[in-house]
């Protein structure tokens, strides 16, 4: 696989992984990781940055079609958006660095549109929770395979 595809690939896995399509860009990650072809920083920051842009395009669904999300086509179900929305207004913006969790981090970055966090704290906190994650798999992956 060349450096672009193997980049692209990432990149497209992380992207995906933070909308509501089903995708593991953490099984992705490693599995480069291991495969010990590319150096890892490049690594971590693709999947950042795949991972981050997937979180504002939830951010810019909340932010502009809130207004449709009794429709079934809404990209996150009522069920948990409503528990998404009761951590925000529990922990506010903080509730962001949780952004990472699976089942709540998706519906998280779409009430933060929704109730109109500014972009650039929503981009600092989420790329923060993102990049650490990533960074902390990275970093158990390279120890465990020594």
């Amino acid at each position: 696989m060349t450096a672009l595809a193997t980049y692209l690939a990432l990149f497209l896995a992380a992207f995906l992984a933070a909308t509501i399509v089903p995708a593991q860009s953490e099984a992705v990650l490693v599995g480069l990781i291991l495969a010990d072809d590319r150096p890892v920083l490049p690594l971590l920051l693709v999947a950042t940055a795949g991972n981050v842009l997937g979180s504002v395009v939830n951010w810019l669904l909340g932010r502009f079609i809130e207004h449709f999300r009794d429709r079934p086509w809404f990209p996150v179900s009522r069920p948990r958006l409503a528990q998404a929305e009761t951590w925000y207004r529990r922990f506010g913006i903080w509730s962001l660095l949780l952004s990472w969790v699976p089942i709540i981090g998706d519906p998280l970055t779409v009430v933060a549109g929704i109730l109109r966090t500014p972009f650039l704290i929503f981009l600092a906190l989420v790329t923060l929770a993102k990049a650490g994650r990533y960074i902390v798999l990275a970093a158990a992956t390279l120890q465990v395979a020594g």
